[in-house]
């Protein structure tokens, strides 16, 4: 059984006891507010999927201050599993990944009949279900505790975007993006770890490397292990790209290269890598990287050959060093936070 990301709440008699548009100002249930926030903690998201009108039931989450814990939010008068497959388009997350919340049988039903891969559960059940194997992750780092605010900020920068009246490369340039790459430490072992095992499209290599590997690739002295960090005006998209390098002679061998695809559309992977091969140009080497294809990673065979990497065996590709290195990006300011 998959864990759970988002818990979709029907809000009256389940969230809170009463009726908000019947005139009721029900306080939300003692139960409901610990299950919130210990599932917030574990970076399980939240939604609604509500009855009624929007403005009275956003306004009644406000002034219980509930309002931020919620990533999306459907109220309406249509049936509770369009609300819901709204939720998972807009939260990019499989339905199989949605659990639904409500104190009515009928509605219950409906969305257990449309959408049958979400489970749901009886309001009187809420406070049960942090203690449930499918809502306890396996693995809950810093970067996952923080995932809603990145999905709140997310939801700022799309309406930003829809409101922007220039072209997507302007609204890009408008972002002011910034990538920071350093070297992997013991606290972002858990997060790199959770990328190799989530990151398939943007992946080079399709490998997963779990905590204790990481560790043991930056003891030694031919590797490095990097992270990379990516910010803009709207806040942080946190920790998104981690690079594997290995040093042979004359060569440097790009292991592993992955980023989240959350920022496929803001041009990362591409501009990681070009940082990476001008570093290595500059120190008089030459790049190389290791293409090992998947089911589902030949973007990523397109972004090292666009880049300017030729095949030059079974799995490998090489840059000429003759060649001009990638172009510097002029959306993206970069750091390099690595001691030298």
């Amino acid at each position: 059984m998959s864990t759970v990301k988002c818990l979709v709440w029907d809000l009256d008699d389940t969230l809170w006891d009463g009726v908000v548009l019947e005139g009721d100002r029900p306080r939300p249930f003692p139960a409901a507010i610990e299950a919130l926030h210990t599932l917030d903690r574990r970076g399980i998201l939240h939604a609604v999927a509500g009855r009624g009108e929007l403005a009275r039931a956003t306004g009644h989450l406000a002034e219980h201050g509930l309002a931020e814990l919620f990533c999306a939010v459907e109220v309406s008068w249509g049936e509770k599993s369009a609300a819901i497959r709204r939720i998972a388009a807009e939260l990019n997350i499989g339905l199989d990944t949605i659990a639904f919340a409500d104190n009515d049988p009928a509605e219950r039903a409906e969305v257990a009949a449309a959408l049958p891969m979400v489970r749901c559960y009886a309001a009187e059940r809420v406070g049960e279900l942090p203690g449930l194997t499918e809502f306890r992750p396996a693995l809950v780092t810093g970067e996952s505790r923080r995932r809603r605010h990145r999905y709140l900020a997310e939801r700022s920068r799309a309406a930003a975007e829809r409101a922007f009246p220039g072209s997507p490369p302007e609204f890009l340039a408008s972002l002011d993006l910034r990538m920071t790459v350093r070297a992997a430490t013991e606290a972002d072992f858990g997060r790199a770890h959770e990328l190799t095992l989530r990151t398939h499209q943007l992946n080079t290599t399709g490998r997963t490397l779990d905590s204790a590997e990481l560790r043991a690739l930056c003891a030694t002295a031919d590797h490095e292990v990097l992270v990379a960090d990516v910010t803009d005006r709207f806040g942080a998209h946190g920790t998104v790209g981690l690079a594997v390098l290995r040093h042979d002679g004359a060569d440097v061998v790009l292991e592993l290269l992955l980023t989240s695809c959350r920022v496929l559309n803001r041009g990362i992977g591409t501009v990681l890598l070009g940082h990476l091969v001008r570093d290595v140009l500059a120190r008089g080497r030459r790049p190389v990287a290791r293409f090992v294809p998947t089911a589902a990673n030949r973007i990523m065979l397109v972004t090292l050959r666009f880049a300017g990497f030729e095949p030059a065996g079974p799995d490998v590709l090489a840059f000429d060093p003759r060649r001009p290195p990638p172009p510097r990006p002029g959306h993206v300011r970069i750091l390099d936070g690595r001691d030298r």
